[in-house]
């Protein structure tokens, strides 16, 4: 049952959690520093979607902890996310990236090669539903943040790339808040919010994956994909 807003609270369009407590977490985290620290402000500046701080720290110990070295990110934008994932894994890492938008992937090679990562991250040009059967690799983390109507469509296949024991992790999973309440729905994004709850529904009772979801950021899903059984 989708709950409705508390009456006399009223959050900010487009915000999960309260916005003061959001201020508050963003002010206390570590500022990124080199170049993740210029393309966050470049992003802002231009309206362009990447992960918010309190997201990219919880990445990056999520990456330590689990030791995660070859990553599979769907949808690259500026390179942001790609370099931070990088940077995080350290020593062997190996990040495959895909983006559909030819100036996306531009400045994201731009900005990888800038930051002296273009042998450890390569960025694959092209719609994720075409490029991900031509994958062949398998990967300890699959971060899902391409187009938000699509993510069924790329869950088996996501899967699949997938080692046993691996981590897939889906952002953007409460749409601004969408998702979880029928009046914050605007009219033009009903369908990618209905797709959306499919999506979480199918990933919360999937026997490949145990699924916890946070709302942190825009929402965030980690699912662990369960260890197959021996034979």
């Amino acid at each position: 049952m989708l709950r409705k807003p508390i009456k006399g609270i009223v959050d900010p369009p487009g915000t999960i959690t309260r916005e003061y407590v959001e201020d508050y977490i963003r002010e206390i985290l570590p500022e990124e520093q080199g170049i993740l620290k210029i393309l966050m402000q470049q992003a802002q500046e231009r309206h362009i979607p990447v992960i918010e701080p309190e997201v990219a720290a919880l990445l990056k110990n999520i990456i330590k902890m689990s030791g995660s070295k070859k990553i599979l990110e769907i949808g690259t934008a500026i390179g942001f996310s790609a370099i931070l994932f990088a940077t995080a894994a350290g020593k062997d890492a190996s990040i495959v990236t895909i983006e559909r938008d030819p100036d996306y992937t531009q400045e994201a090679l731009k900005n990888i090669q800038e930051a002296k990562l273009e042998k450890t991250i390569k960025v694959i040009p092209g719609d994720a539903l075409e490029v991900l059967p031509r994958l062949e690799n398998i990967f300890d983390m699959v971060f899902l943040d391409g187009a938000k109507g699509h993510y069924g469509e790329m869950l088996e296949q996501s899967i699949t790339l997938l080692k046993p024991g691996g981590l897939l992790i889906s952002d953007n999973i409460l749409f601004r808040g969408m998702v979880a309440n029928d009046e914050l729905v605007r009219r033009r994004k009903k369908t990618i919010v209905m797709r959306m709850r499919k999506y979480l529904k199918t990933i919360t009772t999937h026997p490949q994956l145990e699924t916890s979801i946070l709302p942190v950021g825009d929402g965030l899903a980690i699912s662990l994909k369960n260890q197959e059984e021996e034979i």
